[in-house]
């Protein structure tokens, strides 16, 4: 009789556990980009919405993370961060407002769609 009662609380502290994470929405990942010898890694990301990108100055010069009418970081110096977060879908694409020639790009799909790991 004990056995099959403390056979009978496992089983229901199971369904509970299972039906509360079932409940709980999934966490957007963090994905991070690194800047380093003049360029974006990775330079393409594909991620889902909400997700939050953050890009790291590994560089011993500044840089900025720029996309016209999305976002703008400010000049990150070595070590600098920048974080934005995606909740739009479509193609971001972005660049170095001091060295140009630098770009990269982000996708983001809806919630539903995949991520690229970095």
């Amino acid at each position: 009789m004990s056995n099959t009662k403390s056979l009978v609380n496992v089983v229901i502290v199971g369904i509970v556990a299972f039906l509360l994470l079932a409940a709980t929405p999934a966490l957007a990942e963090d994905v991070a980009v690194k800047i380093g010898n003049f360029t974006f890694g990775p330079k393409e990301l594909k991620v889902k919405g909400g997700t939050t990108v953050t890009w790291t100055n590994e560089d011993d010069i500044p840089h900025t993370v720029v996309s016209p009418n999305n976002f703008r970081s400010k000049v990150l110096d070595t070590d600098g961060t920048y974080a934005f977060t995606f909740t739009t879908p479509g193609t971001y694409t972005y660049f170095c407002s001091l060295h140009p020639h630098m770009t990269g790009t982000v996708v983001v799909e809806t919630t539903t769609g995949s991520i690229t790991p970095p």
